[in-house]
């Protein structure tokens, strides 16, 4: 089991700009999906980026205005959010598959994943 620690979370004004870190305590195979989810206050959680070897995947509401990338050096997983919106405002959480599920992530809450705590993000109009 990883333990996977998110910052970088806060507040900020619509149009502005933070970039979530997700610092895992063991070595994640490239090959696994690493993910960025989010859950605002009444909704489910959904996916909102993915990375592996292979590819990245985005949720329609992040293309164009977030991007995920993976420094390897330092076992961490950002998330590049520009263009902020109210509607991004939620509770954003890192998780990683624990095996290999296929060349194409996807964003879903089921599978055997770990999960962080969670880094709050909330956008002003």
């Amino acid at each position: 089991q990883v333990q996977l620690v998110e910052s970088g979370g806060g507040s900020v004004q619509a149009g502005g700009s933070l970039r979530l870190s997700c610092a895992a305590s063991a070595y994640i195979p490239r090959s696994n999906c690493i993910y960025w989810f989010r859950q605002a206050p009444g909704e489910e959680r959904e996916g909102v980026a993915a990375i592996n070897s292979y590819s990245t995947v985005y949720d329609d509401s992040a293309k164009g205005r977030f991007t995920i990338s993976r420094d390897n050096a330092k076992n961490t997983v950002n998330l590049q959010m520009n263009s902020l919106k109210p509607e991004d405002t939620a509770m954003y959480y890192c998780a990683a598959d624990r095996a290999y599920r296929g060349m194409t992530c996807r964003m879903e809450i089921s599978g055997n994943k770990d999960w962080g705590q969670g880094t709050q993000v909330t956008v002003s109009s």
